[in-house]
Order: structure tokens, then sequence, then C-alpha cells
């Protein structure tokens, strides 16, 4: 059986510019269908499916930002690509707000625009794994839960397990010892006692507290595992990790990992605005989230990690106390900069 091509839908009011990207992107093996406006652009995706889109943006009619903006939300299966003559970087992270991928300029390299398909199209796939994996992981636990009602104490053992070792599956990514996420939720269950949340959000916290980094199951090696300094592309698609973990695990109805999704999402973001991937200001951050900010710098700091080497306790003190009010939350650094002897304990025994 021949297998099936890739489908793309190619925009643009230059017939000759439909016709040069389809015969590049045919040589490559994919399917090409040419839409010489929005309006028809509209009915061809109302009449069958596409993998992505490619569009210009000056058109007749309905122009290529006004397409996106009316297709954004119909077609989830779907990524596209923006190419343009217009070099502007408002209208290219207006396109980005838009869903869009990519934002590239005519007139067109061949090279850049098949790297630029070929990296939506990777993106599109990882997205419906990412969505997959989510539906199992939640089919899992309810499951297990399903199983083990009757015994309560072998589901909170069965439960804390699973999350540890879907926290190793991502460390493993880049940190041979996955010992990382251990300690991180080690680290974050002292902090919330200390700061005396209910004893049962602070359970809560530390066994989701491992997960806060499961996103990097979706970042290509190339960039994870890359020793030294990442270019500001690279470092663009490494914030992704926080979104990616959001959605493996929230379409969960588990308490312990809609909390996993809020610590995934958050625990980049810092107290003065400038963090990511949402730019939340102080107390616009959940609690888990600040409180996990603290506790995985610290722990990256003090231990190698593929891009660099660790610096000693007492350095890293001396960061964390600079970015009080600024990275971190002032009242919980406090608290953890107080319980450091504790910390150091719980650091010791997972260092193996």
């Amino acid at each position: 059986m021949t297998e099936k091509k890739t489908r793309i839908l190619v925009v643009d009011d230059d017939a000759m510019l439909c016709q040069l990207l389809t015969r590049w992107l045919e040589k490559e093996g994919y399917e090409c269908v040419s839409a010489y406006s929005g309006e028809e652009a509209l009915a061809k995706l109302n009449e069958s499916r596409f993998a992505l889109m490619i569009t210009d943006i000056n058109m007749p009619g309905i122009t290529g930002m006004e397409l996106l903006g009316l297709i954004r939300g119909r077609y989830d299966d779907m990524v596209s690509i923006v190419a343009s003559a217009i070099d502007d970087r408002s209208i290219a992270v207006n396109a980005l707000e838009l869903d869009a991928l990519a934002y590239i300029i005519k007139p067109l390299s061949k090279t850049e625009t098949l790297i630029s398909v070929e990296n939506a199209l990777r993106h599109r796939q990882l997205e419906r794994e990412n969505q997959e994996y989510s539906q199992e992981m939640s089919q899992l636990v309810l499951e297990q839960t399903r199983d083990l009602r009757r015994k309560e104490e072998e589901i909170r053992l069965s439960r804390d397990e699973t999350i540890r070792c879907l926290g190793r599956a991502a460390e493993f990514r880049d940190d041979d010892t996955a010992q990382h996420t251990l300690r991180v939720g080690r680290y974050c269950q002292l902090l919330a006692e200390k700061y005396e949340l209910d004893p049962e959000i602070c359970q809560l916290i530390g066994a989701a507290g491992p997960l806060h980094d499961v996103g990097k199951i979706g970042i290509p090696d190339r960039i994870l595992l890359k020793p030294g300094k990442l270019t500001p592309e690279e470092f663009e698609v490494i914030k992704t990790h926080c979104e990616i973990g959001r959605r493996i695990l929230g379409d969960s109805t588990s308490d312990l990992l809609q909390l996993a999704a809020k610590i995934a999402y958050t625990h980049h973001e810092k107290v003065d605005g400038s963090g990511y991937p949402a730019g939340l200001k102080g107390e616009a951050i959940p609690i888990p989230g600040r409180i996990t900010a603290i506790c995985d710098v610290f722990d990256a700091l003090t231990f190698d990690r593929v891009y660099k080497k660790a610096i000693t306790i007492d350095k890293a003190v001396e960061i964390l106390q600079e970015g009080s009010g600024q990275h971190f939350d002032a009242t919980l650094l406090n608290l953890f900069l107080m319980s450091l002897d504790e910390i150091l304990e719980i650091r010791q025994r997972y260092s193996g």
C-alpha cells in the first residue's frame, strides 16, 4: 500500500511563487495544493485536511493575518508558516501570536523554507505525541485509582512512584543520575511546610515537584544536550518545555497532576514579571510555582549539568540572595535559606 503523503496548502496571490514552492516541496515528497486568495484557502480547508499551511500576508480580500485569525482554533491538527516580503519584527510577532510557527522573508530561500517546513511539521508531530501521551497518562492514573481505591496507603505509594518515574523519564534527558527531580520534590515539600501550608497541600507539592521539567520530553536533543551556550532561537525552543509540560499533565482529572501542570508551567516565572512563559508577576504566580522556582535554581546551580559545572553552596546562596524580590519571592527565599541545613541534608541523601 502506498504511504499517504503529507499535505501542504500554499496560499499566495502570486501564482508563480505557488508553483515554485510546490516544486520545492513535491521534490521532498510532500503533496501540495495551491490557493490564490484567503477566500480560496478557507474553501480548501473546509474541503479537506492539511498538515501545514504556508501563507503570504499581503493578498487582496482576506489578508494572510486575517486568515490566521479566522482559522485559529479551528484546525488543531494543522500548523502554519508565514512567508512575507515585509521584514518587520512587529508583524512577525503578531503572526507568531496567531500561532504561526515561523516567519520567513521573501525572496524565499529554498533551504530556509524546507527547514522551516520540517521544523513546523516536527512541532506538529510532537504535539500529537504529547496529547496521546497525556491521554495515556490520564488513563493510567484513572485505572490505578480504580484498582487501588480499597487501600488508600497503596494508592499513595503507587501514585508517588508513578510521578517519580515520569519525572525521571524527563530528567534522564540531560542528567544521567535523574536525582535532580527527587531532590527538587523534597525541597519543595520542606519549603511548603516552612511556609505553613496545609499538610495535605505540602505532600501534594512534594509529589508534584519532580514533574516540573516533564516538558523536556518534547525538546530536541540537539538543543537540550548542547554543551555550549544556546542561541536566542534555541533558548526560545527550551522555553517551550513549560507549555509542553502543562499540555502533558493539564488534561488529567487528578488533583495531583493538575498541580504538577501548574508547577511545570510557572516554575520559570519571576516575581518581577521578567520570567517565562507568561511573564506573571508577584502573587499572580501560584505559590507552588514560586516554591519550585527557588528549589529548582538552587539544585541546578549546585550540581553539574551538560551545559555547566556546579558552583559552591556559598556562591549559590549569594546568587539566590541577589534574586530576592526580583526572581524569587522574598518571604519564601528567607524561609529556604533559614532551612539550609535541612536542605543540605536532603541534597546529600539524594546526590548519588
